[in-house]
């Protein structure tokens, strides 16, 4: 068994010339306004999305994206009036709607009110701000932190601030976007190379570090399209060797790797202050929402006063700070809950390699991609697993190039035995119904 490849978004021949038909049909209905300077339909960008769900609508294939959740989305959900097994949460650790975690979060809000109200370095500062801070640099082993109201504005406006045109900058080729849009802010050279590939970057960086001021090494802890890690020890060497910062997103590796959940020096026993830079975000593993930069002292004390995204920035809801502090003190207390993480994404993966499903490079640690290599393919396996009762997002073109759309399973440690068969049969069924039908 297996999912089926195939050009053409995985339609026939004569299924993409029906599609191209339809919409051709509805095309000539259309009025456009090309010389009206307000018609937004004008972007490019706009059109090709009104093409992609159109084609979506023609398929019979309802939109997988902004469905309400009307519970807690954990482990398990409610979706349109019914419990479902969710695989669509970032809550990895089961800490979302923890008691303690909630207690935390309503006693800020009590004492505090519900926003900061302005700029921390205006106006906006609270004492649960540096009680998360100093947790965070206790977590990553750093001299200081600081917490952003975003985590994607977190790689956006520190890349785009600490780099300028004159440098050059290193990335992955599966880096996030956040740290793409941070590049292109920044001005700097971008270089990516092959993903995962040390020997590729070692090339790449001793080509484009003659003649740049500073150089930056982009990699994340664990990556969350593929599941993959890398290998940190390597990354730190040729950093070292080619005079370049090293920044590791640990968005995905907080909670999710080590024994204690510490992120990836801990799962790889790297020394943590051999990283530069460490960027994590506070909306999966703590329960919050929010991202942050833990690092040097002299570095964050920097940042604290110059960069964009926290000096114009109103600072992060206290109750939030005060949330990710309870959950970094649950996850001191309770390693376990990372053990069990990881049990059940090995196991998860186990099953569905046995199956016969391609999971690519997945290392079982909390994120399990099935590669579908169509967009239309993985719509529909997203679709039909919904009616079973699973709930997993596609990810489909442009996010991914076409022969990388997937569904991305991703796993909780309140996941059950029976959640993880349950999925694994439904997947079975939903492969085996879309091929029935051709």
């Amino acid at each position: 068994m297996g999912i089926g490849t195939g050009g053409g978004f995985g339609l026939s021949a004569g299924q993409r010339l029906q599609l191209v038909q339809r919409l051709a049909k509805r095309r000539l209905t259309e009025t456009f306004s090309p010389d009206d300077p307000r018609d937004f339909s004008t972007l490019p960008a706009l059109r090709d999305f009104g093409l992609m769900r159109e084609a979506m609508q023609s398929l019979d294939i309802p939109s997988p994206f902004n469905i309400p959740h009307e519970a807690r989305a954990g482990a398990r959900s409610r979706i349109a009036g019914r419990e479902v097994i969710n695989f669509s949460s970032y809550d990895y650790l089961g800490l979302n709607g923890d008691p303690r975690i909630a207690a935390a979060a309503h006693a800020a809000i009590d004492h505090y009110g519900v926003s900061a109200s302005a700029s921390r370095i205006v106006s906006g500062e609270r004492p649960v701000h540096a009680a998360l801070e100093s947790a965070l640099a206790a977590h990553h082993g750093t001299g200081a932190a600081l917490a952003f109201v975003s985590g994607h504005a977190t790689n956006v406006t520190v890349i785009g601030h600490l780099m300028g045109p004159r440098d050059v900058i290193l990335h992955d080729a599966a880096i996030h976007n956040s740290c793409l849009e941070g590049i292109r802010l920044s001005g700097a050279r971008r270089v990516p190379f092959a993903h995962n590939d040390w020997a590729a970057a070692e090339a790449a960086l001793a080509e484009a570090r003659r003649g740049a001021e500073r150089a930056l090494v982009l990699i994340e802890g664990h990556y969350s399209m593929d599941g993959d890690v890398p290998d940190l020890a390597r990354f730190v060497a040729l950093a070292r060797r080619h005079d370049a910062w090293l920044m590791v997103d640990e968005a995905h590796a907080l909670g999710v790797l080590g024994a204690t959940g510490r992120g990836l020096a801990e799962a790889q026993g790297v020394d943590p202050t051999e990283v530069d830079i460490w960027m994590g975000t506070l909306s999966k593993t703590l329960a919050s929402c929010g991202g942050y930069i833990a690092a040097s002292a002299g570095l964050v004390d920097w940042l604290r006063h110059t960069a964009p995204g926290y000096v114009y920035s109103v600072g992060i809801a206290p109750a939030l700070a005060a949330a990710a502090v309870a959950s970094l003190a649950v996850l001191r207390a309770e390693p376990e809950r990372v053990a069990r993480l990881n049990r059940n994404a090995a196991r998860f993966l186990a099953l569905l390699r046995e199956r016969g499903f391609d999971t690519g490079g997945s290392a079982g640690h909390a994120i399990v991609p099935v590669l579908t290599r169509s967009s239309i393919r993985a719509g529909r396996l997203s679709a039909a697993l919904a009616e079973a009762g699973v709930n997993v997002q596609p990810i489909i073109f442009p996010a991914v190039p076409e022969q990388a759309a997937r569904l991305r399973f991703f796993l909780s440690a309140t996941h059950t035995a029976e959640d993880l068969h349950a999925a694994a049969d439904a997947l079975v069924a939903a492969d085996s119904g879309q091929r029935r039908a051709g």
